[in-house]
């Protein structure tokens, strides 16, 4: 596993049911770039349909094996795992590129634990529908609900940005057992979003427990989108805690 040492790049996974992570993470990323000239980039997930129809129908598997292709094209990686990004990671497996793993609102699930597993037992679900085709797409929505239920501290302008992302996604995404749990014996730390509507806190909480350690936020469901600098300053606290520690190795 690699150090912090610069350079480091983030490595950006999104979560379900959306599209175009470039754009998700574009804010935090800009933010990153200017503070500290800390490039990143954003993981095409091909079970929402952002390679080929071909890797699309792969789901879990097609999303971790596309995270491993661009863990071998990295130096030394953070990455960032949002809401189902977290069990890409997982079952991505160990990578030697991997320097630091960095949650949000996300799952560090288990060996056997599908997304749809973990996600059964809240009391809220995120509504989704079958398309008869093999995906999923989230159902009884609207741009106005879709935005108050994941982006209530963002602006409308950005709601309904979000909302033209949305986008049906692979059925075994949701339904694959976790191969591998990638995160066990990485240096980890996991952002709790204290006024999420999607994942409850509890939830977060839970997995949180499983990170080497966490923080909570005052902030909806994509804090990198309604605060990304609150997400900056995580990244760059665990930066400094890197420099530190190498400087105390010496």
């Amino acid at each position: 596993m690699k150090s912090l040492d610069v350079p480091v790049e983030l490595v950006f996974v999104h979560g379900a049911l959306v599209r175009d992570g470039a754009w998700w993470w574009r804010r935090a990323a800009d933010l990153l770039r200017e503070g500290t000239g800390i490039r990143s980039r954003a993981l095409a997930l091909p079970s929402c349909g952002e390679t080929t129809p071909e890797e699309r129908a792969g789901g879990l598997v097609a999303d971790a094996a596309a995270l491993r292709r661009e863990l071998d094209d990295a130096g030394s990686a953070i990455v960032v795992g949002h809401s189902y990004g977290g069990t890409v990671i997982a079952e991505a497996g160990r990578h030697p590129a991997v320097a630091h793993l960095l949650y949000v609102s996300s799952y560090l699930p288990d060996v056997g634990q599908a997304q749809g597993d973990i996600m059964s037992g809240e009391d809220d679900p995120v509504s989704v529908v079958a398309n008869g085709d093999g995906t999923l797409s989230v159902s009884g929505y609207d741009a106005a609900s879709f935005g108050a239920r994941f982006l209530q501290d963002a602006d409308d302008a950005t709601r309904r940005q979000a909302w033209e992302r949305v986008t049906p996604q692979a059925v075994d995404a949701f339904v694959t057992p976790t191969s591998a749990a990638g995160w066990r014996g990485v240096d980890s730390t996991y952002i709790v979003c204290g006024k999420d509507r999607s994942t409850s806190v509890e939830l977060q909480r839970t997995h949180a427990a499983r990170a080497t350690r966490w923080v909570e936020l005052p902030t909806g469901h994509h804090p990198f989108v309604s605060r990304p600098d609150l997400v900056v300053d995580q990244v760059q606290a665990l930066l400094r805690r890197a420099q530190h520690g190498a400087e105390g190795a010496r």
